[in-house]
Formats: structure tokens, C-alpha cells, sequence
């Protein structure tokens, strides 16, 4: 009787572990694993370079420019473009360019 239950107290000690091995918890939608999240936060910072240009005759207008087309070149005491030529506001400066070629006849600073 001795062995009997001598084996059944060994078999205790030894299944014991192994169920509380196998228990498994439920948080948070993981089982038995705790996550832990670090969040970086990264700080961009815009540097805001300004560029004049200095526009003079004979150079092209780059395409950006071309569409602030003056149409009331009057108001701004500009003369009337020839044919084939439009008043183009580019920065602070009028220019009288082509309308095929983009390239620059005259300049006018705005006042």
C-alpha cells in the first residue's frame, strides 16, 4: 500500500508543472504573451528655401510660368504684345514672351 501511494504522490508532484504549464491566459486577444508596443515619433521639419531667379531676354520662361497669362496688360500699364507674343506675371516681373517658343522679348518689374 506504501508503494501505491508513494508512486500516486511522486506522480502528483511530477504532473503539476506540466498543468500549469499548459493554462493559458487570455488578454487582450494574446495568449499567455504580454506585448509591450514602443511608438517613435518622428519630427520632420521643412525647410523653406526661397529662389529669385533673374529672368533676362533671349532665355526661355520655364512651363510653370507660362500659364499666369496678363490679359488686361492695360491695368498694369503694359503696351499692347505684338502678334504672337503674350504678357506672362512671373515672381514679381512682367515678360513679354513668345507663344510657341516660351523665350523672353522684354521684362517689366512690377510696381
Amino acid at each position: 500500500m506504501k508503494k501505491i501511494a508513494l508512486a500516486a504522490l511522486a506522480i502528483s508532484l511530477i504532473a503539476t508543472p506540466a498543468a500549469f504549464a499548459q493554462q493559458q491566459n487570455y488578454k487582450g486577444g494574446h495568449y499567455g504573451h504580454q506585448q509591450d508596443r514602443v511608438i517613435t515619433k518622428r519630427v520632420a521639419t521643412k525647410t523653406v528655401v526661397v529662389k529669385k531667379t533673374r529672368w533676362s531676354r533671349g532665355h526661355a520662361l520655364p512651363s510653370t510660368y507660362r500659364r499666369n497669362v496678363v490679359r488686361d496688360y492695360h491695368r498694369y500699364h503694359l503696351k499692347t504684345p505684338p502678334r504672337g507674343y503674350q504678357w506672362v506675371k512671373a515672381d514679381n516681373d512682367y515678360a513679354l514672351i513668345s507663344i510657341t517658343s516660351g523665350i523672353i522679348s522684354a521684362l517689366v518689374q512690377a510696381r
